[in-house]
């Protein structure tokens, strides 16, 4: 079985907006280093956001979710604050290893 990938048809617009943005003639390159940077920034967010949470508790995102299963965390941990912050962090967290998973792959 022969593997295929879809193919993609972009307007001439877009195709010389993107050459025009990353100052390559390459088509190819050009929507690879759009998405290449877009990851990076993406992921610059994404650790500040995470550095917020580990400020406001004062530990990573790991020790908070132990030290919230055992109730350790000196507050409720079903309070809607500590539970709305827990969800919260852990998608940063989870979209953040997703992104470096990525790039990882592209490099």
């Amino acid at each position: 079985m022969i593997d295929t990938f879809p193919t993609m048809t972009l307007s001439p617009q877009t195709g010389l907006l993107l050459t025009k943005i990353t100052d390559t003639p390459d088509l190819n390159t050009a929507l690879w280093r759009v998405l290449h940077d877009y990851t990076g920034l993406k992921m610059q967010q994404l650790a500040r956001q995470i550095e917020a949470f580990e400020l406001k508790w004062g530990m990573t995102f790991e020790e908070f979710s132990q030290r919230s299963e055992f109730e350790t965390l000196g507050q409720d941990p079903y309070a809607y604050d500590v539970e709305s912050d827990f969800w919260d962090w852990e998608k940063t967290v989870t979209l953040f290893e997703h992104y470096k998973a990525l790039q990882i792959q592209w490099t």
